[in-house]
């Protein structure tokens, strides 16, 4: 143990590394940057040379906003994690300000009192009813939550993004379009968007006409017209969730299925289920796994203990997932019990659901 002599005092590598002395006393209370001894009379905290260079790091990481376990593991890193960990910052703050700038450009439409600006979108029929289908079965049917009783439709400077979601999963497609207008979120309610989807398997190979100015909705179909007023409400913001949700997970396991065998095994009475306490209700819960030779199996009870990647969901809610994709193989993802399982198509990265783990 090296002399006092030879330490600084906490006030000293405050000066030398940028950090104030109430920011060195709660990185050492968070496990962060603890000094090399306490006097146990006076409680002076005193540090080495070698911990200067380690606390400029926690004050520039501070700076940038990074989460304090993860300054707690740079501290202990080799370099090349701690330009992960960065690298994965950056990220954030780019998606973050990404979210702020949509959040700035909606509140300068609440301000601005001008006229809104309209947005028309030409696209084919085939593709607005493929990307309908994809998401309506996630429709939220609540009659307390408003706000998810509908298809967001997030218009592109190339195309149009569709998301629904009910909470306990989340669905997107995007088609193609051709877009005059200024790129726009419009909430458009379900009885429209079911008014809307009979005129699509009849309006041959015509571009679908899609209008937007503010909550004004103009559908023109061959010779059809269905005009609607959009929900009044902010939609979730599907990104973050996303984020949350289906981000970065380089330990997810991605299964190929066959969608007409799975859609039998899970249609089979004597399917395995698991009971499962959820909401105060016992119910039979659906558990993915992966057998020794990578492929998806249903886990009965019994063998829960023996695999290490699985997850419960609700087996009709998984159905429902298979059927609205429309492709014959589908990939699942899952990356453990209380992670959510998405479903994608192989052949379109625009076009997947998620749904939300039932703990086991």
């Amino acid at each position: 143990m090296p002399s006092v002599n030879d330490l600084h005092s906490i006030g000293e590598l405050a000066r030398a590394s940028g950090l104030t002395v109430s920011a060195l006393r709660f990185y050492d209370s968070a496990g962060v940057l603890e000094p090399t001894l306490v006097d146990p009379v006076t409680g002076y905290r005193w540090y080495t040379e070698g911990q200067i260079a380690p606390a400029r790091l926690v004050a520039g990481l501070r700076r940038i906003g990074m989460p304090v376990p993860e300054i707690a593991a740079a501290v202990r890193a080799e370099p090349a994690v701690v330009h992960q960990l960065l690298d994965a910052h950056l990220r954030r703050l780019a998606d973050g300000l990404s979210d702020a700038r949509r959040e700035v450009d909606r509140l300068r439409a609440l301000v601005d009192p001008t006229p809104p600006t309209a947005t028309t979108l030409l696209i084919a029929p085939a593709a607005l009813a493929a990307a309908l289908d994809a998401v309506r079965f996630a429709v939220g049917v609540d009659r307390e939550l408003p706000m998810l009783a509908g298809v967001l439709f997030d218009v592109e400077p190339d195309g149009v993004r569709l998301v629904a979601t009910d909470r306990y999963r989340l669905a997107l497609a995007r088609a193609q379009a051709d877009v005059d207008g200024p790129p726009v979120r419009v909430f458009v309610p379900v009885a429209l968007v079911d008014q809307l989807r009979p005129l699509l398997d009849t309006a041959d190979t015509w571009p679908i006409r899609l209008t937007v100015a503010g909550a004004d909705l103009r559908v023109r179909a061959a010779d059809r017209t269905v005009t609607g007023t959009a929900l009044p409400y902010d939609f979730p913001d599907y990104h973050r969730l996303l984020r949350k949700s289906v981000g970065e997970r380089p330990t997810a396991r991605r299964i190929p299925v066959d969608v007409a065998t799975l859609r039998a095994a899970l249609a089979d009475p004597a399917a395995p289920t698991v009971a499962c306490d959820h909401d105060g209700t016992t119910r039979a819960v659906t558990v993915l796994g992966v057998d020794d030779q990578g492929e998806l199996r249903l886990l009965p009870a019994a063998d829960l203990g023996t695999d290490a990647l699985r997850v419960g969901v609700d087996g009709g809610y998984l159905l429902d997932a298979l059927n609205a994709a429309g492709a014959p193989q589908l990939v699942l993802e899952l990356d453990g019990p209380i992670a959510p399982l998405a479903v994608r198509r192989p052949d379109d990265a625009d076009t997947y659901s998620v749904l939300m783990p039932i703990r086991l």
